[in-house]
């Protein structure tokens, strides 16, 4: 409880900072977009670890589907960023390759990259992490966490989507090396819940749409989309996330997100 409350204050904090300047500066939009992004994500605070099996389908333009299965397991890190595993099990061709991540609350995040092949760890440099992750139209940008203070908020509107009222925010990433220039947030209003999220690539065109589907609540407050799929409009590609066999407090600790854990993955 000690550590949700100091995450607490520490949100609280960071919107009255914005309440304040928003005051001085008369941008009311910003800190109106900046509160929806911290309610939103205090639907992530307080379940400690968690773990999943995932089904990434890969769909090409014409309709093929390839299909791959991974482990997923997460660390809250109160203090800064999460930490992430992902582990491919299948099929052959990527088998044991896996992803570490270390989001940060506001420098940039740390990612590396476990090659089976090469018996290799790999780092991702920031530079890069716009690029596709094997081949999906995930980047290695979106296999991290989105933290609060990595963007510029602005709120626009209000919106109907798929029957629901939603806020409809912008944020503008921080990082100069985001394969992003902005993004457009829906967020529903009755569980400040993301439902949907475009993505505007460098040249400020809409790259890919990012849907979040059938969210479901485990112990009364943490909750996890089953369904997350990425359409990208300017290849005709999409690839979808599937997410069963959800967990929480399987008593993971640092330990088991060491580089170290990469290799043993497999």
């Amino acid at each position: 409880m000690k550590v949700l409350s100091n995450l607490m204050n520490k949100q609280f904090i960071v919107l009255a900072m914005s309440m304040t300047l928003a005051c001085i500066t008369g941008d009311l939009s910003a800190n109106k977009g900046l509160e929806i992004a911290i309610l939103s994500d205090k639907n992530n605070d307080g379940f400690i670890d968690s773990s999943s099996t995932m089904t990434m389908k890969l769909i090409n333009k014409r309709g093929d589907v390839v299909t791959r299965k991974l482990r997923f397991k997460r660390l809250e890190v109160p203090t800064d960023g999460d930490k992430s595993i992902a582990i491919f099990e299948s099929p052959r061709d990527v088998k044991g390759v896996a992803i570490l991540s270390y989001a940060h609350k506001v420098e940039a995040d740390d990612q590396w990259l476990y090659l089976p092949a090469l018996k290799r760890v790999k780092r991702i440099a920031s530079k890069n992490k716009s690029g596709p992750f094997l081949g999906s139209e995930f980047s290695f940008e979106d296999f991290s966490f989105q933290e609060v203070e990595k963007y510029e908020y602005v709120y626009l509107e209000e919106e109907i989507y798929l029957n629901n009222p939603c806020y409809v925010i912008e944020r503008k990433p921080l990082d100069p090396y985001s394969g992003y220039t902005k993004q457009l947030v829906w967020i529903d209003k009755e569980n400040y819940l993301v439902q949907k999220i475009h993505h505007f690539d460098r040249k400020s065109f809409h790259l890919k749409t990012q849907l979040f589907k059938d969210y479901r609540k485990y112990e009364g407050f943490f909750w996890q989309p089953h369904e997350i799929e990425m359409i990208n409009h300017q290849n005709g590609k999409k690839s979808i996330l599937i997410f069963d066999d959800v967990k929480l407090k399987s008593g993971f600790t640092d330990r088991d997100f060491s580089q170290n854990s990469l290799k043993r993955s497999r």
